[in-house]
């Protein structure tokens, strides 16, 4: 969850504010969320009210670290679970979206071996 502001900030701005975005926006915001445990989900209700209002245009994943194991029995973190999406958010990627990350110094080189192995095998 460390990080999460600004991506609440991003879902309010499209999804719960009348803004001029939120007028125009016709894409697909994505969040892939981390956290230890579900009863860490920070700002869930507001997420969950997007994901309700505009479900073609707002998805929300969860990599919950203490609940959730990875395909190989681990830990779900945030790369394992961006990895179970590969061919879609690859896919998407290939087609001009973007992708942001924050939180931790220490989850980026998990993530960034990850997007490089989906990559090379692509």
């Amino acid at each position: 969850g460390t990080g999460i502001a600004p991506y609440r900030g991003f879902v309010r701005r499209l999804f719960a504010e009348d803004t001029p975005a939120a007028r125009v926006y016709k894409g697909e915001a994505w969040l892939f969320l981390g956290v230890a445990n579900s009863d860490a989900l920070l700002y869930d209700d507001e997420f969950q009210a997007a994901k309700e209002k505009f479900p073609d245009n707002f998805r929300i994943d969860y990599a919950l670290s203490r609940e959730q194991e990875n395909k190989k029995g681990g830990k779900m973190y945030i790369q394992d679970k961006v990895e179970e999406y590969a061919d879609e958010v690859f896919d998407k990627l290939s087609n001009g979206a973007h992708i942001y990350f924050c939180g931790l110094k220490g989850m980026m080189p998990g993530i960034t071996d990850m997007l490089q192995g989906v990559a090379a095998e692509k």
